[in-house]
């Protein structure tokens, strides 16, 4: 690689997915808060809980912000962002312990691909679950890592099957069927988005083959993705014109 070896070694360790995409969610969930015109103790947004007007600023997704005002990209910028302290703490217990697995197994440029496609996916189905009203599908506005964090699992189930571990894929299974069936019983759990998320991060992991090594293209698409969803998030703020939720 011309010399280059040391530096992209460098620039791979500083883009680790995690504790990255623990500091970003954080960060972005504070600077919500901090923005609301209405205050972390908002009757409307409830405990450390920011408005829907800045959830929408900031790039919530879903059939209101998609089709009513034309905010598509917000399928990349959605899961940088959480609606209370319960939401992004179990989010981010959640990508603790199997982001670095995925990571470990894949690459990091090859973990930042999983990991926002399979987000963005994730909350393209659940937009469009607005014309399929079952498994609790219903539009409106979306937001949470955890359309991402089933991708992960997605991509470690694919690992389990090429490298023969029976007791990850059994890890896998549980993590997955638990979380879904919980979001089948409970209101206001995002299920299209964790469906969508979970099966693009399995056959993404088909192209990313885990058990080829990670090459230098890899690490440049993982890190154009992770500008792509930046660049949601900025574009989520600057256009932004307080239109307000859905009625």
């Amino acid at each position: 690689m011309f010399g280059l070896g040391s530096s992209l070694r460098k620039i791979e360790s500083a883009l680790a997915l995690w504790p990255l995409v623990g500091w970003i969610c954080g960060a972005l969930y504070v600077a919500a808060l901090a923005t609301d015109p209405q205050g972390p103790f908002s009757a409307t947004g409830g405990f450390f809980a920011p408005s829907n007007d800045r959830l929408l600023a900031f790039g919530a997704s879903g059939a209101f912000p998609v089709f009513r005002l034309g905010r598509w990209w917000t399928v990349l910028s959605a899961g940088w962002m959480h609606a209370n302290l319960l939401h992004i703490g179990m989010n981010l217990y959640g990508l603790r312990q199997i982001a670095p697995a995925v990571e470990r197994l894949y690459g990091t440029g090859r973990a930042w691909i999983i990991y926002t496609v399979s987000g963005a996916m994730g909350f393209a189905a659940s937009t469009m679950s607005v014309f399929v009203p079952v498994l609790g599908g219903r539009g409106g506005v979306t937001i949470g890592a955890s359309a991402a964090l089933f991708g992960l699992l997605g991509a470690l189930l694919h690992y389990s099957r090429r490298g023969g571990s029976r007791a990850l894929g059994q890890m896998v299974w549980t993590w997955a069927v638990a979380n879904l069936a919980f979001g089948l019983l409970f209101p206001g759990i995002d299920n299209w988005a964790h469906i969508g998320g979970f099966l693009t991060g399995w056959l993404l992991s088909y192209w990313l083959d885990p058990l080829r090594q990670e090459r230098i293209d890899h690490l440049i698409a993982g890190v154009l993705c992770l500008l792509a969803s930046a660049g949601a998030v900025a574009w989520s703020l600057v256009s932004w014109q307080g239109l307000g939720p859905p009625g």
